[in-house]
């Protein structure tokens, strides 16, 4: 039988060590560590994140269930206080910049959008993670709740976090969104939220092109009315000039509006955009694609620990959410190098069981047959 390490050490494989120590070290705080490092503070609540363990308690436990396997896994034994002080005291900026490099990573294999435009697509959206008030003061938001506001890009080839942050919960979606800078020739699709004439002509002056919803207020004049054959669920394929002062004031370029008819829902929908050389039944299937960023917050939130957390502080809180990202990555990245049908969840569900197994990772994804067991030679088998 061929020798495997095990399931969790081959997925840690995927984390480049030597590029890792050298993020640890420009992203380190205070006094050199003795009883723990930054690689055992990472495969704790990467473990913690696969196994869906809920304290910080679990994890140690599970850590100290396996001890004999850790060297193998590169980690040291840690205490319960130990972790915990690391989790308070350590960026939380080491994992945000490993993030970074395993999203590029993956960019080399995750394939590319349903659409047959070659530009990048991407989908903005912010999702609240709610916090206890009592246990988390320090993130209070209104009417006595406290939260945090994660706020996503989501590459739609692959449908990847390509840009994430972590605000105060009264952060506005569109201030966060300034931060991020989106590659020249992209389009971006977002909501309502993000409605802002600043931003409209930010993005139109990079040349990056977007798709939204506009306010029901908005005030407009259609100047141009576009020609072209009609195409199924097409209202109206219109160039309109904004007529309120502060965008006339701030030099907003005139804008395509396209009013849609969706049949299934029975609903109309009207859109706005800067793009003019697509069709306007794809400027209406570019907003649609739009509930993607939604159900990956949704996976998220429902699959990996951002809701119980393990630290009471501001950087233990960001630390567990910059892991969690990061584990959707290495998920991603193994689904897509293996060439593996299966959902990220079902993915998930046999990691949880199988994390300790000494199996080759991909023949078990893949459904495999397991090798079968070398038989040593017995006086009885032996011909003499």
């Amino acid at each position: 039988m061929a020798h495997h390490s095990t399931v969790f050490a081959q997925l840690l494989r995927l984390v480049p060590r030597h590029r890792f120590e050298t993020l640890a070290e420009q992203h380190h705080s205070g006094r050199k560590l003795r009883s723990i490092n930054r690689w055992s503070q990472c495969v704790g609540l990467m473990l913690g994140q696969l196994s869906g363990r809920g304290s910080l308690r679990d994890v140690i436990d599970n850590l100290d269930a396996q001890a004999r396997r850790l060297y193998h896994l590169g980690c040291r034994r840690v205490t319960r206080s130990t972790l915990a002080r690391v989790n308070e005291q350590q960026p939380y900026t080491l994992y945000e910049a490993l993030f970074g490099q395993l999203y590029r990573q993956c960019q080399g294999c995750s394939g590319s959008h349903r659409f047959r435009f070659k530009n990048k697509l991407y989908s903005l959206d912010s999702s609240l993670i709610d916090l206890s008030l009592a246990i988390f003061p320090w993130a209070d938001f209104n009417r006595g709740k406290a939260a945090m506001k994660l706020h996503v890009g989501l590459d739609h080839g692959g449908y990847l976090p390509a840009f994430a942050t972590v605000t105060a919960s009264k952060t506005s979606d569109v201030e966060a969104a300034r931060t991020l800078r989106f590659p020249r020739g992209s389009i971006v699709v977002f909501d309502r939220g993000y409605n802002h004439y600043e931003w409209f002509k930010s993005l139109n002056d990079r040349g990056i092109g977007f798709v939204t919803r506009p306010h029901k207020n908005m005030d407009a004049t259609v100047t141009e009315r576009r020609a072209g054959r009609a195409e199924a669920g097409i209202v109206a394929d219109e160039t309109i000039s904004l007529n309120a002062k502060k965008p006339r004031k701030l030099g907003v370029p005139p804008l395509r509006r396209v009013r849609y008819y969706d049949a299934a829902s029975d609903r109309h929908y009207t859109f706005v955009t800067n793009i003019t050389r697509l069709a306007a039944t794809t400027i209406a299937a570019i907003y649609k694609e739009r509930w993607q960023v939604e159900l990956f917050f949704k996976w998220i939130k429902q699959n990996l620990k951002i809701r119980a957390f393990l630290g009471t502080s501001r950087n233990a809180v960001l630390t567990q959410i910059w892991i969690a990202l990061c584990t959707y990555l290495l998920l991603a990245w193994l689904k897509f190098s293996a060439r593996i049908g299966w959902s990220l969840q079902q993915m998930l569900r046999l990691l949880q069981l199988n994390l300790f197994l000494r199996r080759d990772l991909v023949s078990l994804l893949r459904g495999d047959p397991d090798d079968p067991p070398t038989l040593s030679p017995t006086p009885q088998m032996q011909l003499v």
